[in-house]
Parts: C-alpha cells; sequence; structure tokens
C-alpha cells in the first residue's frame, strides 16, 4: 500500500461516513489539532529520561496517544450523520476521563502546593508536556462548536479538558522528579519594581 492516495490533491479528504469534505472542515480542524496534541506527547516521550521513576509516566503518555487515536476516530463520525454501526464502532466511554483524574490526583498528592503561576519550561520533557497541553486547550476550542451542534459527544469535550490539566499536572511532575525548579512568572510591573 503506497502512503500516498492522491485523493487529497485538490483539498478534499474523508470522514469516516465515507462524506468527503474539505481539509478546512471544522471536523478536520479539530482532528488536525489533535493530532499535533498527539505529536506533541511523542515528542515529550523521547525526551523522557530512561529511569525507573519516569517509566509510569511514560506508560501513561502512551496509553492517552492511543486515547486521542480513539478522539480522532470520534470526531471523524459526526453524530448528526454517521449511521448507528460506525457511532458504536467509534464511540468514546467515560472511563478515559476517569483514569486521568486519578493519575492527577496521585501526581498532585506528590507535588508541593502551587501559590504562583509558573512559565512553561523545565526538563526538555516538561517542555514539551506544556506544548501539548496547549495544544490540547486549542483542540478543546476547535471541538467545542461541534460539541455544541451534537456532532460530537460530550465525553470528547470533557476528555480533551481533563487531558489538559493532566498535562500541566505531568509536566510539573516530570519537572519535579527530575529535580528541575519550576520559573514562577513575575509580572513586568513587579520586575520594573525589583
Amino acid at each position: 500500500m503506497k502512503i500516498y492516495t492522491k485523493t487529497g490533491d485538490k483539498g478534499e479528504t474523508s470522514l469516516f461516513t465515507g462524506q468527503r469534505v474539505p481539509k478546512t472542515d471544522p471536523f478536520i480542524e479539530a482532528l488536525g489539532t489533535v493530532d499535533e496534541c498527539n505529536s506533541a506527547l511523542g515528542t515529550a516521550i523521547s525526551f523522557l529520561p530512561e529511569s525507573s521513576e519516569i517509566a509510569s509516566v511514560r506508560e501513561q503518555l502512551e496509553i492517552i496517544q492511543h486515547a486521542l487515536f480513539d478522539v480522532g476516530a470520534a470526531l471523524a463520525t459526526p453524530r448528526t450523520r454517521a449511521a448507528t454501526n460506525k457511532l458504536e464502532k467509534t464511540r468514546f466511554d467515560r472511563e478515559e476521563i476517569e483514569q486521568l483524574e486519578k493519575w492527577i490526583d496521585k501526581m498532585e498528592a506528590e507535588l508541593p502546593p502551587l501559590h504562583a503561576f509558573i512559565l512553561p519550561g523545565g526538563h526538555p520533557a516538561g517542555a514539551a508536556l506544556h506544548l501539548a497541553r496547549s495544544m490540547c486547550r486549542r483542540a478543546e476550542r476547535r471541538v467545542l462548536p461541534l460539541y455544541q451542534e451534537a456532532d460530537v459527544t460530550d465525553t470528547v469535550l470533557i476528555y480533551l479538558n481533563r487531558l489538559s490539566d493532566y498535562l500541566f499536572s505531568v509536566s510539573r511532575y516530570v519537572n519535579f522528579l527530575v529535580k528541575r525548579p519550576e520559573t514562577k512568572w513575575i509580572p513586568h510591573h513587579l520586575k520594573a519594581e525589583g
């Protein structure tokens, strides 16, 4: 099978329903943004140090990468246009959200309390996770209009919202484990006074 099909050469692609849409279609925009987030997660994984402390983070991120493909399948199957059998194949369940919440709670129990805004950065893996978080927030903004039109279930929208919370926590957690201090945001007017 060739990697290029030439079917998208005129700026169209197919949804899982079989419908051809322009690559600027809101569903494709949402799919593309979820893919960007997934790619940023792959980058973060490649930066993770090899250690037993970090092994669980790597495992969680790989589970999330698979879940994001499931999110993509749900986005490629608009609920108002898809047959029931296709909707069933691409159903996205609440268990994925609950898993993220458990992971967040576990990390937050170990992390020092946060009393200020922090700048994205730290270890390269921590910085890449912050980048993935910002892409996840954009994906959530792209999915919201689709949800408002009843084309996407609330579980997809909630998952992306919770995932951005997870990515914030896990970026802090990676920096904590590798002992990289967080940089607190200092408002410009306070820097000028100092």
